[in-house]
């Protein structure tokens, strides 16, 4: 046997070599939808039910963008309980630190708490992961602020500053949502 240094066998690329073939092209329009339907649903949660009724079809896809349609019917009072214990916690800390990032933003301190309230309760209908904590932080409030403190003074226009704050915001959470 051929062996190397450290006494490994010797690798040969060209003996070693594969090659894949390129896939024929695809019609655009098929191409397309490909690339929509992979966008849109990666994973593809509705695979297993290719040969379900159109309606069960709805139903999955509704369960799938709202997933508080799936586990609601399973939700009890000792999960309330646990969940009443861990939103006072996180509201304990998520308060005073939304206001301090809506400082960070030049923003009236009410949209820090608004930051901090809304999240949770959007993320509590379309969310799937029972551990995540959802809001704002220090890098976006810090982003927002000198975004616009590039483009309006927050002394001297206040409204346009907070029109354009919350503009940004709203745009930022349609793209990643």
């Amino acid at each position: 046997m051929n062996t190397g240094e450290y006494g490994y066998p010797k690798f040969n690329f060209e003996q070693q070599a594969h090659t894949v073939s390129i896939p024929p092209p695809q019609p655009f329009i098929k191409s397309l939808k490909n690339t929509v339907k992979e966008t849109l649903f990666p994973d593809d949660p509705l695979r297993q039910f290719k040969d379900q009724p159109p309606s069960r079809k709805f139903i999955l896809g509704i369960q799938y963008i709202f997933p508080i349609f799936d586990w609601g019917s399973r939700y009890n009072l000792s999960f309330f309980k646990s969940d009443i214990i861990a939103g006072i916690t996180i509201a304990s800390l998520s308060i005073p630190q939304g206001i301090s990032y809506a400082k960070l933003a030049n923003l009236p301190p009410i949209f820090g708490l608004y930051s901090s309230f809304v999240p949770p309760l959007v993320y509590a209908m379309m969310g799937s992961s029972k551990d995540l904590a959802v809001g704002t932080f220090a890098v976006a409030s810090l982003l927002i602020g000198s975004m616009l403190g590039a483009v309006v003074n927050a002394n001297e226009n206040p409204k346009l500053h907070l029109q354009l704050a919350l503009t940004a915001t709203f745009v930022a959470g349609v793209l990643l949502l």
